[in-house]
């Protein structure tokens, strides 16, 4: 049986923790109304060193069992913010605008019960539900991801989530802190609208919506886009932390862009991109012990290596060499010029390089090691036993979910945009970034 246990919170909610050594039943999930998950790329199913609490890989958001959320009351401008009475009540949540040295348009907001809030932030303060550092590209194993400088804000966003209809869940820029306050100082980039006024916080938070269904294979990537501290939607500015706002965005007259997140929705954060998947898109998805099993199957069929003639077996998760240097003989290799998996062995290896020729079409390149990407919320389908892998980190899944993060841009530095692995957040190289498994025998 699951027992939550709850974390108290400065702002006076209650956070749900999962035990971390508990699952939850069928009981459990059939009593517990599920908004969705959000799933950080560049993890294949867990945090190296373990999920613990609030940091994790994933976060699932659950209705709480009483409403958290707040809305927007009143506001009015203030010459000494940080004296105010709404900054100084640690019960009252609001926002400052500091326009100038002297003025503040400070906002105040009110009990929502028919939201629950949920704020997602690199700090440990309890007011954050989802604890995210930086992602590190590669292989993670203990402390090795560790970065000096996060780009992460310490409170970088908040999700509200109507109880009433739980498919839908708003995202806002920038998330209320111990005291329940949002500052947005003097340098910040904020604008006036009639009697409203809106900013964006310094890294800004973007979203990117799918277009097309999510999970079933045929959605393709959106377009990258702003959202302000009260929802409003942008086009993407100059650079990142740019002062000037982009344009109000829209599809068309007919469709607006806005910020109620959808299945397959991307938010960067400015140094960890968070996925969406809501509870209903991850009831067409497949699960974990789907993807064991293709795993199972694929090995079932006893994949040999056409050189040393031996049985390959495919891990569910990376595999490392041993102290002695020497590596497993049954780990699979693909050569990723050609996509023809073999085993370890010295055959075609050019000294002084990491090149090798391939025993069976003789094409010269690089290999690597093959494992599942075995996390099943970045499938966009449950497709035919049809493999293919990133290059070059060797990461496996269906053709058509490697085939769409492939295609999908990550924001990345100040301006730039790249295509990664989602099991662990490498670089693609070349094009198309990806390469068709062959396996000898039965399998391919």
């Amino acid at each position: 049986m699951m027992t939550i246990r709850t974390s108290p919170r400065s702002d006076g909610a209650e956070s749900p923790i999962l035990d971390d050594k508990e699952s939850p039943t069928e009981k459990d999930k059939a009593t517990r109304v599920k908004y969705g998950e959000l799933v950080i790329l560049g993890y294949n199913g867990f945090l190296p060193p373990g999920d613990r609490g609030r940091k994790r890989s994933k976060y699932v958001l659950y209705k709480r069992h009483d409403p958290n959320g707040v809305k927007r009351s009143k506001h009015y401008v203030v010459k000494t913010p940080h004296n105010s009475q709404a900054i100084l009540d640690s019960q009252q949540h609001s926002i400052s605008y500091t326009l100038s040295r002297n003025q503040a348009i400070i906002v105040e907001y009110m009990p929502d019960e028919e939201t629950d809030m949920f704020q997602i932030g690199r700090s440990s303060e309890s007011p954050i539900d989802f604890v995210v550092v930086d992602t590190v590209a590669g292989e993670k194993t203990g402390d090795s991801g560790k970065v000096v400088q996060s780009t992460i804000s310490r409170f970088a966003c908040r999700i509200l989530a109507e109880r009433a209809n739980p498919s839908v869940a708003r995202i806002y820029a920038a998330g209320f802190d111990s005291s329940r306050n949002i500052f947005l100082g003097e340098k910040a980039t904020k604008w006036q609208e009639g009697r409203d006024i809106d900013g964006l916080t310094t890294n800004g938070i973007l979203l990117m919506h799918p277009q097309g269904s999510f999970c079933g294979g045929d959605s393709e990537p959106g377009v990258w886009r702003e959202v302000s501290v009260c929802g409003g939607i942008y086009s993407l500015r100059e650079s990142r932390s740019a002062q000037k706002k982009g344009r109000a965005d829209c599809v068309s007259q007919v469709e607006e862009v806005t910020n109620v997140l959808q299945d397959g929705t991307l938010i960067d954060l400015c140094g960890a991109t968070l996925l969406w998947r809501s509870a209903e898109g991850l009831e067409k998805s497949p699960t974990k012990d789907y993807l064991e099993n293709l795993v199972d199957k694929l090995n079932a069929g006893r994949p040999v290596c056409p050189v040393g003639l031996n049985t390959l077996v495919i891990p569910r998760k990376s595999s490392y060499t041993g102290p002695d240097g020497s590596a497993d003989k049954q780990q699979p290799y693909v050569y990723l010029n050609c996509g023809h998996v073999q085993g370890s062995h010295d055959w075609g290896h050019e000294k002084n390089s990491h090149s090798r020729t391939c025993p069976l079409c003789h094409k010269v390149g690089p290999v690597q090691k093959l494992c599942m990407g075995i996390e099943p919320a970045f499938y966009v389908d449950a497709g035919p036993p049809i493999f293919f892998a990133f290059n070059p980190c060797g990461h496996m899944a269906t053709e058509k979910t490697v085939k769409y993060w492939a295609s999908v841009m990550i924001p990345h530095g100040t301006n730039a945009f790249e295509s990664f692995c989602p099991f662990c957040a490498t670089p693609l190289e070349g094009f198309p970034g990806y390469i068709r498994l062959i396996f000898q025998d039965n399998v391919d």
